[in-house]
């Protein structure tokens, strides 16, 4: 029997996964701070994400596990906000490495969400894997953390592996349909200089890269989930005009994007930070892209 448990799994990227996986497992138990219910093949059940509950149980015959915890970081970098970004990744792996030691079976491959965000700023030298720099500030030290804090539990499962995701483009959730309205709204120009690397994935290929992990016996513990060609972001917000069929899109200096995240309540860096990242192990192994050009994702 094929069972995976997917954690905080309502989420947009929960919801690729559950799309894409449905007809592949004979159970799919997704934990959420939601109701317990069911739907078919998959089962709702409510969790903290931080004590163990009557949910642990289900542990005891998973096949794979895909953990998506923690605390959306679209969010001001108060101190409580910090403290809680960091603690709901670090407590979501401490409890589900204790449910799983609750019983002699243990999973055969357990992915745990990471970040691309984790290496430096970066406007040239694409990051990979083995080059990669390992940046110095908040949320480069959060994902340090949370990988760290991820492979100490390494006995949790017979192979252990951390995606490093990127921005994820879908039509369903995510920052797509955010950049689509402000396009349509006549904000479509660059934001800050424009010269910003933005490195992104298409949600179909983030979950066909996420089944090629499953069943890849000889998986490397770290993988960067993005699509091969990252682009500037004057060229991101040229494509996103082009497909919203809008010719003019007012451009945002620096300024205005601070001003404009104090009010919304979040940090410039989402939009202000270069992050030029390569998956070079991904395709050396072999991995296919469908989507390997932003314009082909965006359409």
């Amino acid at each position: 029997m094929k069972k995976l448990i997917i954690t905080s799994g309502t989420g947009f990227l929960g919801k690729v996964l559950i799309d894409h996986f449905k007809n592949r497992y004979d159970e799919i138990i997704i934990l959420s701070r939601g109701s317990s219910h069911r739907v078919k093949n998959v089962k709702y059940l409510q969790w903290d994400a931080k004590t163990i509950g009557n949910w642990a149980g289900e542990f005891s015959n998973v096949t794979h596990v895909i953990n998506l915890t923690g605390k959306s970081v679209d969010c001001r970098y108060n101190e409580e906000n910090k403290k809680e970004i960091l603690a709901s990744r670090l407590n979501a792996i401490d409890v589900i490495a204790k449910a799983i030691r609750m019983h002699d079976h243990k999973p055969k491959v357990w992915i745990n969400a990471a970040s691309a965000t984790i290496y430096d700023a970066s406007f040239d030298k694409p990051q990979t894997e083995a080059t990669g720099v390992i940046g110095d500030d908040f949320s480069m030290n959060v994902c340090k953390e949370w990988e760290k804090r991820f492979f100490s539990n390494n006995d949790s499962a017979d192979k252990m592996v951390a995606m490093r995701i990127s921005m994820v483009f879908g039509s369903q959730g995510g920052v797509l349909p955010v950049l689509k309205k402000l396009t349509r709204l006549g904000l479509g120009g660059k934001q800050g200089s424009g010269k910003q690397m933005v490195s992104w994935i298409h949600a179909s290929d983030y979950a066909w890269m996420t089944e090629w992990l499953l069943n890849k016996p000889d998986a490397d513990p770290i993988y960067n989930c993005c699509a091969p060609n990252p682009v500037t972001n004057e060229e991101m917000m040229r494509l996103l005009r082009e497909e919203c069929h809008k010719s003019f899109g007012l451009s945002q200096s620096e300024w205005m994007i601070k001003l404009g995240a104090f009010f919304l309540r979040t940090e410039p860096e989402l939009v202000m930070k270069s992050r030029f990242v390569i998956p070079e192990r991904a395709l050396q192994q072999g991995f296919k892209f469908e989507r390997e050009f932003m314009k082909d994702a965006l359409s």
